[in-house]
């Protein structure tokens, strides 16, 4: 869940695990540290259809999710960073 700064700017002010509650570290504006941001758009023939959903999850809660997985997810290692 992400909160945002009232006034001109908006800038991010909270960031908090909808999973485990923890609140995440945001220093002006900026993120601090990795959060998985996830959104779900619902359409025809689905039992939310209309409806958007958007949550974020900590790394260890991140991880406890994927740990979970039928099917790994793939990964490959990147050689440069862009920030969310």
């Amino acid at each position: 869940m992400r909160r945002y700064g009232d006034g001109q700017e908006k800038k991010l002010a909270e960031v908090v695990c909808n999973k485990c509650g923890r609140t995440l570290r945001v220093e002006n504006g900026y993120l601090k540290e990795f959060c998985f941001a996830g959104e779900a758009v619902f359409g025809y023939f689905s039992r939310k259809d209309g409806v958007s959903q958007h949550f974020d999850l900590c790394e260890d809660c991140y991880e406890e999710m994927a740990a979970q997985f039928a099917v790994p997810a793939e990964e490959q290692e990147i050689q440069e960073f862009f920030g969310c």
